[in-house]
């Protein structure tokens, strides 16, 4: 799967930009959303590659089943677009070796 990790970052530094005035904290956890390309994503192999890379992996759903969202969050980290776009990449770049694809990012606050 190609993957366009320039337009990825510039979406993480506009969220910054666009974000002026909005008080931040200094560090926070970061959720990254990856979903499965295909049908037979290797659930077990991203999220045995994301932990060994220090996230942690879950599966949240809103019933108490496993959702078709993998959710791998670092941190807390520092927050600015620098540090994100550094473990988004990196955890995209692990996402995509499995047929996922990534869906943006949040702060766990």
């Amino acid at each position: 799967m190609s993957h366009d990790f320039s337009f990825q970052r510039r979406e993480t530094f506009d969220t910054f930009r666009e974000s002026k005035g909005v008080k931040l904290p200094a560090r926070a956890v970061v959720d990254f959303a990856f979903f499965p390309e295909l049908e037979q994503a290797d659930w077990s192999g991203i999220s045995r590659a994301l932990e060994a890379a220090g996230y942690r992996v879950s599966r949240p759903d809103a019933e108490g089943e496993e959702s078709e969202e993998l959710i791998a969050s670092i941190g807390p980290i520092p927050i600015s677009a620098e540090e994100i776009w550094k473990y988004e990449e990196a955890a995209t770049k692990i996402a995509i070796r499995f047929d996922f694809y990534p869906d943006g990012w949040e702060l766990d606050i």
